[in-house]
């Protein structure tokens, strides 16, 4: 891994050594005492505070050779040298340590192209992720470019641009810089983009690291004919290094997250069963770590209906694994006595704590009857339904009862609820109420006016109404609120 401090270090030693020395020949050739040289003062390091959009100038090249009448002592020429040195590095340090707090692929990409863009001197550029091993995630991000102008961008032929032959791996693709105004192959389509946008060249640098090989590319787009000069491709070139490792580390964890959140939906019904008299419909989003909320609705005999809603501690694959073995047993026990929920809740009480003593979980188990419009539920600590209706909206009154795996053994009475017609009974899991990110009396007010204000028009369609609830008590969606928490909605509307 680059170490930006290590490299601080010995740039600065070298240069100070460098420097004593030439003080003590220009000590010497002056007849001065050894020590600090008269004029060498301590040099005044710039502040570096955020990434700057304009490169500082150039500090790695030769110094101008001194003129007659202006002799330039030796130990001012190593120390602008040496300040250039730590000003470069220090901000390169600065960029790589911003980088490394991103946590999510699109901030780290986003975050990789403004920096990119200060340090070559850039102004726009974008950056496109194709991993070669052909397993995603493939992403495409624009730096002061719209969507329409990246979709122009890629109307160009990609073996023709140096980022395109770097994607598509072809031989000798190390990246570098495509000049509009100086190629006389350039392709047509090449030069119409870029007079279309507005841009006049082009510098790409490839996307690789050790452990993943090619990761992508990114390319920096400049106004004018111009290119990065030899210190701004080092600087660049030492930040990419970095940050494409931290991208491969990125990448790895949102293969997981996807995998994981892949097997959760995989566990979860495919679909809702057909059932006389009751209407359907389900919401369910899992969290970026994978959680352990689930749903479930099952036809039993005699016509009867089972639902079912429960979220297990944890996150992560082992907290999906154990969501499906939940989920499978309480079938398995609905199916044999679900009548009584709880006897259902209370034998899956006792699977729990025989097989992972460790873990703890909320469930609600309801036994419908549509024929009767007559429901039987109880809860182990899981939050209660609500019931909206034309001349009603209110949560059930469930029992006080503990989460499943929490007393040595589980008891709660059920509660017997008898919907009107056309009312739909509502279950959820808390999950939508953290994501609110309100306290939780605050949360189940606004889920309750939420559903106290579905439209009249909409209240006959379950899938409605659960697209007006989530939209009213998370305004920013589920996929831009704060996404830790699954979310589960089970809605059944009686006929």
């Amino acid at each position: 891994m680059l170490d930006i401090p290590l490299l601080v270090r010995v740039h600065v030693d070298a240069l100070i050594a460098a420097q004593n020395d030439m003080g003590v020949c220009d000590a010497i050739a002056q007849n001065r005492p050894v020590g600090k040289p008269a004029d060498m003062s301590a040099p005044h390091l710039p502040k570096v505070a955020g990434i700057d959009p304009a490169v500082p100038p150039p500090a790695h090249t030769h110094a101008p050779l001194p003129s007659p009448a202006a002799h330039t002592p030796p130990g001012a020429v190593l120390q602008d040298r040496l300040a250039g040195w730590v000003s470069d590095l220090t901000t390169l340090h600065e960029l790589t340590e911003r980088l490394a707090r991103t946590t999510v692929l699109d901030e780290a990409l986003d975050e990789l192209l403004k920096a990119g863009a200060a340090l070559v001197g850039a102004r726009r550029g974008l950056v496109v992720l194709e991993p070669s091993d052909g397993l995603g995630p493939t992403v495409t991000n624009g730096l002061g470019l719209a969507h329409a102008d990246l979709g122009h961008i890629e109307t160009v032929p990609r073996s023709v641009t140096a980022y395109g032959r770097i994607l598509d791996g072809l031989p000798g693709a190390d990246g570098g810089c495509d000049l509009m105004a100086e190629g006389e192959g350039l392709d047509p389509r090449h030069r119409e983009v870029a007079a279309r946008l507005g841009y006049a060249a082009s510098y790409a640098l490839p996307l690789a690291a050790e452990s993943a090989g090619r990761l992508g590319a990114a390319v920096w787009l400049y106004d004018e004919s111009a290119e990065p000069v030899e210190r701004q491709r080092h600087l660049a070139g030492l930040y990419i290094r970095y940050a494409a490792e931290h991208l491969a580390r990125l990448i790895e964890l949102e293969r997981a997250r996807a995998h994981v959140a892949t097997v959760a939906e995989e566990l979860l019904p495919s679909r809702l069963p057909r059932v006389a008299r009751v209407q359907l419909a389900a919401r369910h989003r899992t969290g970026p770590r994978g959680g352990g909320d689930w749903y479930d609705a099952l036809p039993l005999p005699e016509g009867a209906l089972g639902l079912a809603v429960g979220s297990v501690t944890g996150a992560g694959a082992s907290a999906v694994a154990a969501m499906g073995r939940l989920r499978a047993s309480l079938r398995a026990y609905a199916v044999m006595e679900g009548e009584d929920p709880v006897a259902v809740l209370s034998d899956l009480e006792l699977l729990l704590r025989l097989t992972e003593p460790a873990r703890s979980a909320t469930a609600l188990f309801a036994y419908c009857e549509p024929a009767r419009r007559k429901i039987v539920l109880a809860g182990a600590g899981h939050a209660p339904p609500l019931v909206i209706g034309d001349r009603r909206t209110e949560f059930v009154e469930t029992s006080l009862s503990a989460p499943l795996g929490m007393l040595a053994c589980w008891e709660a009475p059920s509660v017997e609820l008898s919907p009107d017609h056309g009312e739909t009974v509502l279950l959820y899991t808390d999950g939508l109420l953290h994501r609110t990110g309100e306290p939780m009396d605050r949360a189940f007010a606004r889920l309750h006016s939420a559903a106290a204000s579905v439209p009249k028009a909409i209240r006959d369609d379950p899938d409605a109404v659960l697209d007006h609830v989530l939209r009213t008590v998370l305004p920013d969606g589920l996929d831009e609120t704060d996404g830790a928490e699954d979310v589960v909605m089970l809605a059944a509307r009686f006929a």
